[in-house]
């Protein structure tokens, strides 16, 4: 069932959105994480080992690999809200995983003091399409409360769906 009042820029814009961003992540990730992190040991010194290890230990193959898992997820919560007219928990679940994940990005970047990979289309194309999708939702009567643990559920999707799909990239790719 489509609700003609939530169209397919809403619903499929998700992925489109997703896309743009996650493409600068790709385009910037994996150099900025070799470049960066021993400055950001140092300067975050009681952040664990093993994070550090594990971020340098993701190359440009195994974060493709990674990227297209997540088009999956988010081209699937995209088809799930469009078949629903955006009613899907599944998609607005993952619009508002989409959007905070934005602001974890801003966030990235104001503790570093400078760019992360992904905090430039946060505040242009994440942020903005999220705010925007919800609108429409939120006219057309279908947008579920916006609630503590809602964003909570949002921010855990969005962080189940990265850990997932980097565990799929590795298996994939055969990387430790």
């Amino acid at each position: 069932m489509n609700d003609d009042r939530v169209n397919s820029a809403v619903t499929y814009g998700l992925l489109a959105a997703w896309a743009l961003h996650d493409a600068e992540e790709l385009a910037a990730g994996p150099r900025w994480i070799r470049e960066n992190v021993p400055v950001l040991r140092s300067r975050f010194p009681d952040v664990p080992e093993g994070v550090w290890r594990t971020m340098e230990s993701v190359d440009e193959r195994e974060f493709a690999v990674a990227v297209g898992v997540m088009a999956t997820i988010v081209g699937a919560a995209a088809v799930a809200g469009r078949r629903t007219g955006g009613r899907s928990a599944f998609y607005q679940g993952a619009l508002n995983g989409f959007g905070l994940h934005g602001l974890v990005h801003l966030a990235q970047a104001a503790a570093v003091r400078g760019y992360t990979p992904g905090s430039a289309t946060s505040p242009l194309i994440v942020v903005p399409f999220t705010l925007w999708a919800r609108g429409r939702l939120r006219r057309a009567g279908v947008l579920r409360p916006a609630r503590a643990r809602d964003a909570a559920a949002g921010l855990a999707l969005a962080a189940g769906a990265t850990i997932v799909s980097h565990l799929v990239a590795r298996k994939v790719t055969g990387a430790r």
